[in-house]
């Protein structure tokens, strides 16, 4: 039987999360249901996209994947189905979608048509629309029963690093932080890998930072695993297991993390460059 996923940013205080499984289950009783996030900062978009892109492919093929932010229903904007990779992704037509899937096209778009011929009782978009439409899914019923073929979807646009010949720099940016205060860029390995080549050595430009190393996991900079606990605070960079360049320190968190100590935030362009 597929699964349903669920991100919000509903948050675990409130009862929004309990009452759209409550939903699924009263459609369904064995419905399986598992959480990705109800962190996500609310109406974050690219802490979305970052989040389900990369949680997403560890589950099944037939995934049912619910994603409510910035969700709150209105008359003005659409609900819309993704069917892309083999799962299947419910959310408002925000642009989310095209975040996750910024580089793999989508097999089908849908525009959500259940329940929209009743906009006075649609008081909850995850309840009286996204709860009915996985659970519909999860079923294995077709997607043309309850939307419409859409071509149209909302697009945003995924930051994206570029390379300068003149300065022989690639030039991305922080676009994510952890919840150990990890610092995530745009900058792929895929994309160093590419333009280091001829070269001799870098430099990796924060702030009024400088790095020249960047490994490939979290503890390969520990050479004495003995001696461990001196490495406590060290700064690195690394090629995170989404393939992404983060800056990071070593047994950080929220309060002594990257993010704190580097002072940076979502948007400030990192550098590096090659000579």
């Amino acid at each position: 039987m597929p699964v349903i996923t669920f991100t919000s940013d509903y948050g675990l205080v409130d009862h929004r999360v309990p009452a759209v499984k409550g939903k699924i289950l009263s459609l369904k009783e064995d419905a399986k249901i598992v959480d990705i996030s109800h962190e996500i900062q609310a109406y974050n978009l690219l802490q979305t996209a970052y989040i389900v892109r990369n949680a997403y492919s560890f589950f099944p093929e037939g995934t049912v994947h619910i994603i409510s932010v910035d969700s709150f229903y209105t008359k003005d904007r659409k609900c819309i189905l993704y069917k892309a990779d083999g799962h299947y992704f419910i959310a408002a037509d925000n642009g989310v979608l095209s975040l996750i899937f910024y580089d793999i096209k989508p097999e089908a778009v849908y525009e959500i048509t259940f329940n929209n011929r009743f906009d006075d009782e649609v008081k909850f978009t995850s309840t009286d629309i996204f709860a009915p439409v996985a659970v519909h899914l999860q079923k294995g019923g077709l997607p043309e029963v309850i939307g419409r073929k859409f071509k149209s979807p909302k697009q945003l646009s995924f930051p994206r690093p570029v390379f300068s010949e003149n300065e022989k720099m690639i030039i991305g940016e922080i676009m994510y932080i952890d919840n150990f205060g990890n610092m995530v860029s745009n900058i792929s390995k895929k994309l160093f890998d590419k333009h280091s080549v001829g070269f001799n050595g870098f430099i990796l430009k924060f702030r009024n930072l400088a790095l020249t190393k960047i490994y490939n996991q979290y503890t390969d900079f520990i050479t004495d695993w003995e001696l461990e606990h001196e490495y406590h605070g060290k700064s690195a960079a690394i090629f995170n297991d989404a393939g992404l360049l983060e800056l990071t320190i070593y047994k950080g968190n929220k309060d002594n993390g990257a993010k704190t100590l580097f002072g940076m935030k979502v948007g400030e362009s990192i550098y590096i460059e090659f000579y």
